[in-house]
């Protein structure tokens, strides 16, 4: 008797509740979005190489001793590994937690190991003295992991009820292709500037003829957003919060339309690139979320999932 009853308690104690997931999902995911801006800052301040060595700082001494661009990689770094760690956590949380579709906890595990990756990533970007094709992809990687964080996190929500058409499924597939493509082109526009990382840093490509690309990129995306917020407007009283959100994408996309046309004809300012890339970064962020939203709102829920999550919940309310 007293065997049969320890085995619940066990179950019990190293479960974890929707809400403690949902904290750590989010967190993750906050996490990754502020590396993107830690790691912009470390490029377009030229401090990539501040920190010459690997995981070390400076040869000898794991600490930054050679004035403030050895600080801001090193703080990069540290941010870096506490990134690392809640990722960790939240694919850890994701495999105790009841009700979550089977899938979740393997992209937490792929969000885990994608910022993993990011550390040999980032010390070959130093050893071969930042060249673009090497720290292109160390950003490129950074972004398709925000994005699946977020679809992690979105799991600890409740799904919504609504049933949307079709073509608003197929809309967000084109428009999470086109941001990212947006992401893409904006990678290669920067590694062609004049802040590719400092002056002892190779350029990829001309800036003239790269800028041309990265408009027909936002032009796609504008279209296709176009046609989503159409859509929704329509179908506003059945989905209020989704056009909300959109609309609310269409507003973020004019101000980083404006601090792009702002930055090219102030001769790009380092600060004002930094904001730039930080607000790119949330554009896709809140295009992974839309879409995400889209597609899960617009198929049904089936009845079996429904009752696994609707009983997780009752469990950990009783509790």
């Amino acid at each position: 008797m007293h065997a049969e009853s320890s085995a619940p308690l066990r179950t019990r104690v190293f479960e974890v509740t929707p809400a403690r997931f949902r904290a750590l999902a989010f967190a993750a995911a906050g996490a990754l979005y502020v590396i993107v801006s830690t790691g912009a800052t470390v490029r377009l301040t030229g401090s990539g190489l501040g920190c010459e060595h690997w995981p070390g700082c400076q040869p000898g001494n794991p600490f930054p001793e050679k004035g403030y661009h050895s600080y801001i990689e090193f703080g990069n770094r540290m941010v870096a590994g506490t990134t690392i760690v809640l990722t960790l956590l939240a694919w850890l949380a994701s495999r105790r937690t009841e009700g979550l579709p089977r899938w979740t906890p393997r992209l937490a595990l792929a969000v885990f190991v994608g910022t993993l990756l990011q550390a040999p990533l980032g010390a070959l970007a130093v050893y071969v003295h930042l060249h673009p094709l090497a720290v292109i992809p160390h950003l490129l990687l950074s972004m398709l992991v925000l994005g699946a964080a977020l679809l992690v996190a979105l799991e600890a929500l409740s799904p919504p009820a609504q049933v949307l058409p079709d073509e608003l499924r197929r809309a967000a597939l084109v428009l999470v292709g086109a941001a990212f493509a947006l992401v893409v082109t904006g990678t290669f526009a920067t590694a062609a500037g004049p802040h590719s990382g400092g002056d002892r840093v190779a350029r990829f490509g001309r800036l003239d003829a790269l800028l041309p690309v990265h408009a027909a990129g936002v032009a796609i995306f504008g279209l296709t957003l176009v046609f989503v917020v159409g859509y929704l407007a329509a179908q506003r009283r059945a989905a209020p919060l989704l056009f909300k959100l959109a609309v609310g994408l269409v507003g973020l996309v004019l101000v980083q339309m404006g601090i792009g046309e702002l930055q090219y004809r102030t001769h790009l300012p380092w600060w004002l690139v930094l904001v730039h890339v930080a607000v790119a970064a949330a554009v896709w962020s809140w295009t992974v979320v839309l879409a995400a939203l889209l597609r899960r709102i617009g198929r049904p829920t089936s009845p079996t999932a429904s009752l696994k999550r609707s009983g997780a919940a009752r469990r950990c309310a009783a509790r």
